[in-house]
């Protein structure tokens, strides 16, 4: 994979998590990163401002080749990719749980009611 390719997709990816975790808006990384900063931990918002600078070096720096540091932009993104993660919210949780809590008052219910009728008032 080109340089190019690594610094694209990571900075798309990092792009809409950010626009789909926390609203962000913006044109690019950068903007994006800016309008969220207060919400995310200062370390991260370092690495994702990193990767974005990387990534526009790449694409619009004529004299940026490549990746000075392949590794260190790869371990960046991993880290960043790995906090992303932590951060969002397990989908499809929140329902299962309402549900049951739901269940349990019905059959509670159903019990008081069989109670009240076995015992005389």
């Amino acid at each position: 994979m080109s340089d190019i390719d690594r610094a694209v997709k990571a900075s798309k990816y990092i792009e809409s998590a950010l626009v789909r975790m926390f609203s962000a808006s913006g044109k690019g990384l950068h903007e994006k990163v800016a309008s969220v900063e207060k919400k995310l931990p200062v370390h991260l918002v370092k690495r994702i401002r990193y990767i974005a600078t990387i990534r526009n070096k790449v694409i619009h720096d004529d004299s940026y080749r490549k990746m000075d540091d392949r590794a260190a932009f790869k371990s960046a993104v991993k880290l960043v990719k790995k906090e992303l993660k932590k951060m969002e919210r397990p989908s499809g949780m929140g329902w299962k749980i309402w549900f049951l809590l739901l269940m349990l008052l019905l059959v509670a219910a159903g019990f008081m009611a069989l109670y009240f009728e076995w015992v005389e008032w």
